[in-house]
């Protein structure tokens, strides 16, 4: 598999698990399941977040509402249809299940792929700058993950000029975000999205000679060979 694929979606996830596992899909006679996980910002709010894990990382392991999950991975998206519409998904999916917490941080990502729609930028009332992005991250197998992000600040100014086809890369954290969609005149239905905040981003032309790992550290170095994983 390509190393510059494997480096350029990484999530670190440690949190408390909301939902019962609830069978997803089979890959070569391997099932899937997924899971809803809560996990708590530094400031005290928390953000609750799709997972899916296979059953192989699943047997064994005490996985049930209540219990804590501390688990390296991918954010994923995939297209599901939903009332004749398709739609995207979004999911984090399960590499690795690590034994204890790896850092003060609960919530860690690194990206790195192609801006694929034009920036929005605006601002709020309180003339708070925001840009959301939309980036493709190439997959192993010719696929990719389309993940949507958002920018604030200064973040937001820079990415606001950047053109579709840009290489960009990013750390930040998922959060998970309510919000009312009106259906018709009488119904509103309360949904919730799923997308990056973003803390540090970066343009770059040539994979081959920027650094990702140096320039976006998924854990800190002090914890990074402080772990064990499970099921290996």
């Amino acid at each position: 598999m390509n190393n510059t694929v494997e480096k350029n979606n990484k999530v670190y996830l440690c949190g408390e698990i909301v939902s019962d596992a609830e069978f997803s899909h089979e890959v070569y006679g391997e099932g899937f399941y997924e899971m809803k996980v809560q996990v708590k910002r530094l400031s005290g709010q928390a953000d609750v977040l799709p997972v899916t894990i296979s059953e192989r990382l699943i047997e064994g392991n005490d996985l049930k509402v209540g219990s804590e999950i501390c688990a390296l991975g991918q954010f994923r998206s995939y297209n599901k249809i939903i009332e004749g519409k398709s739609r995207l998904m979004l999911t984090v999916f399960v590499r690795e299940l690590v034994e204890q917490a790896l850092g003060k941080n609960p919530n860690n990502i690194v990206l790195s792929g192609y801006i694929c729609k034009p920036p929005v930028y605006r601002t709020t009332p309180f003339n708070r700058e925001i840009a959301d992005i939309l980036v493709a991250v190439n997959r192993a197998y010719n696929k990719s993950d389309y993940i949507p992000c958002i920018a604030w600040g200064r973040n937001a100014r820079f990415v606001k000029n950047l053109a579709v086809g840009e290489k960009i890369a990013l750390s930040g954290r998922i959060q998970s975000r309510e919000y009312q969609k009106k259906i018709n005149e009488i119904e509103v239905r309360n949904m919730t999205a799923y997308e990056v905040s973003v803390s540090k981003l970066a343009a770059y032309d040539s994979a081959e000679n920027f650094d990702l790992n140096g320039e976006f550290e998924l854990i800190p170095s002090e914890n990074a060979y402080n772990y064990e994983m499970i099921g290996e």
